[in-house]
C-alpha cells in the first residue's frame, strides 16, 4: 500500500477548456485595464514629465537596435531579390521591392517586436517587481492613481513612438538596400531611385503607420497588463515577462495580417 495516495491527473476536458478560460480572462483583464488607462488620459492631473520619461524609454533609447536591425534587414532583403531577379533581367526593379517590403510589412513588424523585447519587457518586470514589492499599492495609498501615473504614460508613448522607429526603421533600411544594390553589386542608382519612384506609393507608407501605431497599443497593452497583476514573487515577475513578450508578438503578427486585409482595400 503506498504512502500516500497520488493525486488526480487531469481530465481531458480540463486540459482543453483551462486554456481557454485562461484566454478568456487574460483578454477581459486587457481590455478593461486599457479601458481604464485611455479614460484617466483624459482626466487631471496631466503629468508631461512621465510622458516625456516613457517616450525616451520606449522611443529614444530604442533607436540603435531599430536601427541596426533596420539596416540589415533593407541589405539582405536587396541581396536576396537582386538575384532572384537576376534570372529575369529585372535587377533595376529592386529598389521598388524593398520600398514596399519595407514600408507596407518589415518595418511596422519588425520595429514593434523591437519595441517588445527591448521595452515591453522592461515594463512587465518594472511593473510586477512594484507590484510584488507593493510599492503600487503604496502609490494608492498616498492618493495617486496608480493606473493613471503608471500605466497612461507608456501607453500614449508607446502609440507615439513606435510609428517614429517605424519611420526609421523604413529610412535606414532602404539605405542598407541603396549600399547593397548600387554600391556591392554594382547597379544604376538612379534606376534604383526611380524605381522606387515608379512602385512605391504614398499608401504604402500609410499602411506602415497605422500598423505601428496599434502595434504600439497591443505592446502596451499586454506588458502593462502582465506586469500590473503580477504575483508570486520574483517567479511571477519572470512569468509576466515572459507572458508578456510571448503574447505581444503573436498578437503584433495576428493583428498585421488582419490590418493588412482592411488596409489593402483603403484608398489614400
Amino acid at each position: 500500500m503506498a504512502d500516500s495516495e497520488e493525486s488526480p491527473r487531469p481530465s481531458v476536458l480540463s486540459r482543453v477548456v483551462d486554456p481557454f478560460l485562461y484566454w478568456l480572462d487574460n483578454l477581459g483583464n486587457i481590455v478593461s485595464l486599457t479601458a481604464k488607462t485611455v479614460l484617466w488620459l483624459f482626466r487631471p492631473p496631466f503629468r508631461p514629465a512621465q510622458m516625456l520619461a516613457m517616450m525616451d524609454f520606449i522611443g529614444v533609447q530604442s533607436l540603435f537596435i531599430v536601427s541596426l536591425t533596420g539596416t540589415f534587414s533593407g541589405m539582405v532583403l536587396a541581396l536576396q531579390t537582386s538575384y532572384a531577379l537576376r534570372a529575369f533581367s529585372a535587377e533595376g526593379r529592386v529598389g521598388g521591392l524593398v520600398a514596399v517590403s519595407l514600408t507596407r510589412e518589415l518595418a511596422p513588424v519588425f520595429s514593434a517586436i523591437m519595441v517588445t523585447a527591448r521595452a515591453g519587457s522592461a515594463m512587465a518586470a518594472e511593473l510586477g517587481n512594484m507590484r510584488v514589492t507593493e510599492q503600487i499599492d503604496a502609490i494608492a495609498t498616498m492618493g495617486v492613481n496608480p493606473i493613471q501615473y503608471l500605466l497612461s504614460p507608456r501607453l500614449v508613448a508607446s502609440v507615439l513612438m513606435v510609428p517614429l522607429l517605424c519611420i526609421l526603421y523604413t529610412t535606414v533600411g532602404m539605405m542598407g538596400a541603396y549600399m547593397v544594390a548600387v554600391s556591392w553589386l554594382g547597379g544604376d542608382a538612379g534606376i534604383f531611385l526611380q524605381s522606387v519612384r515608379d512602385i512605391s506609393v504614398p499608401k504604402d507608407l500609410f499602411m506602415g503607420i497605422v500598423k505601428a501605431s496599434v502595434f504600439g497599443f497591443l505592446v502596451s497593452a499586454i506588458s502593462c497588463r502582465h506586469g500590473f497583476f503580477a504575483a508570486g514573487g520574483a517567479r511571477g515577475v519572470g512569468l509576466a515577462t515572459t507572458r508578456a513578450v510571448v503574447e505581444s508578438s503573436v498578437s503584433i503578427l495576428i493583428a498585421n495580417y488582419l490590418l493588412t486585409q482592411a488596409l489593402l482595400d483603403v484608398d489614400v
